[in-house]
């Protein structure tokens, strides 16, 4: 048994690479071998959002707080509320993150695949964002 004390891991700023808006990222864990799962809790500032990404074995987010968005490659728009549960499929492009106006908080669960969890892609424009 491990058990990983609350705040024994730092908080982490979200790259401008990666994210538009203030991001932080707080790391929850990751399994050790021969498990692939990561978790980690990510709150957006209002306007806040990722990039447009994948993940190679798809992603689990779920929204503890706030009011959010996410959109997947040609769909929607979507509203995120506390207590959604969003899958994404793997390869599927998308991006998600914070209301224009209101935070939110998710936490985001995915697998590695040889060692890697997420390929980052272009930046959400404005009128993406606004759907």
């Amino acid at each position: 048994m491990q058990i990983v004390r609350s705040g024994s891991q730092p908080s982490a700023k979200g790259s401008a690479e990666w994210f538009t808006g203030a991001v932080r990222v707080d790391p929850l864990f990751q399994a050790p071998e021969p498990a692939r799962v990561r978790c980690a809790s990510v709150t957006f500032e209002p306007g806040a959002r990722t990039a447009w990404h994948v993940h190679p074995l798809g992603q689990i987010l779920i929204v503890t707080a706030g009011c959010g968005r996410a959109q997947r490659w040609g769909g929607p728009v979507e509203e995120l509320h506390p207590g959604d549960v969003v899958w994404f499929e793997p390869g599927e492009k998308h991006w998600h993150g914070a209301s224009p106006t209101t935070a939110m908080t998710h936490i985001a669960i995915q697998e590695a695949l040889d060692g890697k969890t997420v390929e980052w892609m272009e930046h959400v424009n404005d009128e993406q964002y606004q759907g």
